[in-house]
Protein backbone atom coordinates (compact mmCIF):
# COMPACT_ATOMS: atom_id res chain seq x y z
CA UNK A 1 0.00 0.00 0.00
CA UNK A 2 2.81 2.42 0.90
CA UNK A 3 4.55 1.78 -2.43
CA UNK A 4 1.34 2.68 -4.29
CA UNK A 5 1.18 5.90 -2.25
CA UNK A 6 4.70 6.77 -3.42
CA UNK A 7 3.55 6.14 -7.02
CA UNK A 8 0.66 8.54 -6.50
CA UNK A 9 2.94 11.18 -4.94
CA UNK A 10 5.33 10.92 -7.91
CA UNK A 11 2.50 11.34 -10.42
CA UNK A 12 0.95 14.26 -8.52
CA UNK A 13 4.29 16.09 -8.20
CA UNK A 14 5.01 15.63 -11.91
CA UNK A 15 1.51 16.90 -12.71
CA UNK A 16 2.10 19.96 -10.52
CA UNK A 17 5.45 20.57 -12.23
CA UNK A 18 3.80 20.45 -15.65
CA UNK A 19 0.90 22.67 -14.54
CA UNK A 20 3.12 25.38 -13.08
CA UNK A 21 5.82 24.94 -15.72
CA UNK A 22 3.37 25.50 -18.53
CA UNK A 23 1.80 28.38 -16.55
CA UNK A 24 5.18 30.10 -16.13
CA UNK A 25 6.30 29.36 -19.68
CA UNK A 26 3.20 30.78 -21.32
CA UNK A 27 2.95 34.14 -19.57
CA UNK A 28 2.81 37.32 -21.63
CA UNK A 29 5.53 35.90 -23.86
CA UNK A 30 6.64 32.31 -24.11
CA UNK A 31 9.75 31.59 -22.02
CA UNK A 32 10.86 27.97 -22.41
CA UNK A 33 13.92 28.49 -20.21
CA UNK A 34 11.76 29.64 -17.27
CA UNK A 35 9.42 26.74 -17.93
CA UNK A 36 12.21 24.16 -17.93
CA UNK A 37 13.97 25.80 -14.98
CA UNK A 38 10.89 25.00 -12.92
CA UNK A 39 9.95 21.63 -14.45
CA UNK A 40 13.30 19.85 -14.64
CA UNK A 41 14.26 19.72 -10.96
CA UNK A 42 10.73 18.98 -9.78
CA UNK A 43 10.20 16.15 -12.27
CA UNK A 44 13.61 14.59 -11.62
CA UNK A 45 13.33 14.85 -7.84
CA UNK A 46 9.76 13.53 -7.93
CA UNK A 47 10.64 10.50 -10.04
CA UNK A 48 14.30 9.74 -9.38
CA UNK A 49 14.46 11.07 -5.82
CA UNK A 50 11.35 9.28 -4.57
CA UNK A 51 12.31 6.12 -6.47
CA UNK A 52 15.79 6.25 -4.94
CA UNK A 53 14.39 6.62 -1.43
CA UNK A 54 11.91 3.84 -2.17
CA UNK A 55 14.66 1.49 -3.36
CA UNK A 56 17.00 2.32 -0.51
CA UNK A 57 14.60 2.27 2.44
CA UNK A 58 11.67 0.22 1.17
CA UNK A 59 13.49 -2.07 -1.24
CA UNK A 60 11.75 -5.29 -0.30
CA UNK A 61 8.26 -3.81 -0.61
CA UNK A 62 9.16 -2.07 -3.89
CA UNK A 63 10.59 -5.26 -5.39
CA UNK A 64 7.53 -7.27 -4.38
CA UNK A 65 5.22 -4.60 -5.87
CA UNK A 66 7.06 -4.93 -9.19
CA UNK A 67 7.30 -8.72 -9.08
CA UNK A 68 11.12 -8.64 -8.80
CA UNK A 69 13.50 -10.53 -6.54
CA UNK A 70 14.25 -8.97 -3.17
CA UNK A 71 17.51 -8.29 -1.39
CA UNK A 72 19.59 -7.54 -4.48
CA UNK A 73 22.64 -5.31 -4.10
CA UNK A 74 21.86 -4.02 -7.60
CA UNK A 75 18.63 -2.58 -6.27
CA UNK A 76 20.66 -0.56 -3.76
CA UNK A 77 23.05 0.56 -6.52
CA UNK A 78 20.11 1.64 -8.67
CA UNK A 79 18.72 3.61 -5.73
CA UNK A 80 22.06 5.41 -5.34
CA UNK A 81 22.11 6.24 -9.04
CA UNK A 82 18.56 7.61 -8.88
CA UNK A 83 19.41 9.72 -5.85
CA UNK A 84 22.47 11.08 -7.67
CA UNK A 85 20.18 12.33 -10.50
CA UNK A 86 17.94 14.04 -7.96
CA UNK A 87 20.82 15.66 -6.06
CA UNK A 88 22.48 16.67 -9.33
CA UNK A 89 19.28 18.33 -10.54
CA UNK A 90 18.97 20.22 -7.25
CA UNK A 91 22.61 21.30 -7.28
CA UNK A 92 22.31 22.61 -10.83
CA UNK A 93 19.06 24.40 -9.97
CA UNK A 94 20.30 26.11 -6.81
CA UNK A 95 23.75 26.90 -8.24
CA UNK A 96 21.92 28.42 -11.23
CA UNK A 97 24.28 26.85 -13.75
CA UNK A 98 21.95 27.58 -16.61
CA UNK A 99 19.74 25.84 -19.10
CA UNK A 100 22.46 23.71 -20.70
CA UNK A 101 23.40 22.16 -17.37
CA UNK A 102 19.73 21.63 -16.57
CA UNK A 103 19.13 20.00 -19.95
CA UNK A 104 22.20 17.80 -19.48
CA UNK A 105 20.84 16.29 -16.29
CA UNK A 106 17.40 15.98 -17.91
CA UNK A 107 18.82 14.09 -20.89
CA UNK A 108 20.84 11.76 -18.64
CA UNK A 109 17.72 11.13 -16.58
CA UNK A 110 15.71 10.42 -19.74
CA UNK A 111 18.36 8.00 -21.00
CA UNK A 112 18.05 6.08 -17.74
CA UNK A 113 14.26 6.29 -17.76
CA UNK A 114 14.11 5.04 -21.36
CA UNK A 115 16.24 2.02 -20.50
CA UNK A 116 14.16 1.44 -17.38
CA UNK A 117 10.90 1.66 -19.36
CA UNK A 118 12.27 -0.85 -21.86
CA UNK A 119 13.27 -3.17 -19.04
CA UNK A 120 9.84 -2.95 -17.41
CA UNK A 121 8.08 -3.42 -20.73
CA UNK A 122 10.17 -6.49 -21.55
CA UNK A 123 9.51 -7.86 -18.06
CA UNK A 124 5.79 -7.58 -18.74
CA UNK A 125 6.03 -9.20 -22.17
CA UNK A 126 8.64 -11.92 -21.64
CA UNK A 127 7.77 -13.01 -18.13
CA UNK A 128 4.10 -12.04 -18.22
CA UNK A 129 4.75 -9.88 -15.16
CA UNK A 130 1.78 -7.53 -15.50
CA UNK A 131 2.36 -5.54 -12.33
CA UNK A 132 1.32 -1.87 -12.48
CA UNK A 133 4.90 -0.53 -12.74
CA UNK A 134 5.79 -2.85 -15.60
CA UNK A 135 2.72 -1.90 -17.61
CA UNK A 136 2.69 1.85 -16.99
CA UNK A 137 6.41 2.70 -17.26
CA UNK A 138 6.63 2.78 -21.10
CA UNK A 139 3.48 4.91 -21.31
CA UNK A 140 4.60 7.31 -18.59
CA UNK A 141 7.91 7.71 -20.42
CA UNK A 142 6.07 8.65 -23.62
CA UNK A 143 3.91 11.18 -21.77
CA UNK A 144 6.96 12.75 -20.12
CA UNK A 145 8.82 12.97 -23.41
CA UNK A 146 5.79 14.50 -25.11
CA UNK A 147 5.52 17.14 -22.38
CA UNK A 148 9.18 18.09 -22.65
CA UNK A 149 9.70 18.05 -26.43
CA UNK A 150 8.32 21.50 -27.21
CA UNK A 151 9.97 23.47 -24.38
CA UNK A 152 13.30 21.72 -24.93
CA UNK A 153 13.14 22.38 -28.67
CA UNK A 154 12.27 26.03 -28.08
CA UNK A 155 15.00 26.48 -25.46
CA UNK A 156 17.65 25.07 -27.80
CA UNK A 157 16.41 27.00 -30.82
Amino acid sequence: MFIQLLDIIRIVLVGIAFFFGYSVGFGETYDPVAQLHLMIPVVIVAIAGISGIEGLFFGKQAALAKGYETGSNYQKQSAFALLSYAFGALLIYFADWGIKAELSVLFIFFFFFTLSAGNHGLEAIRKKNYKWQNINRPFILLLLLAGFVYPVYMALK
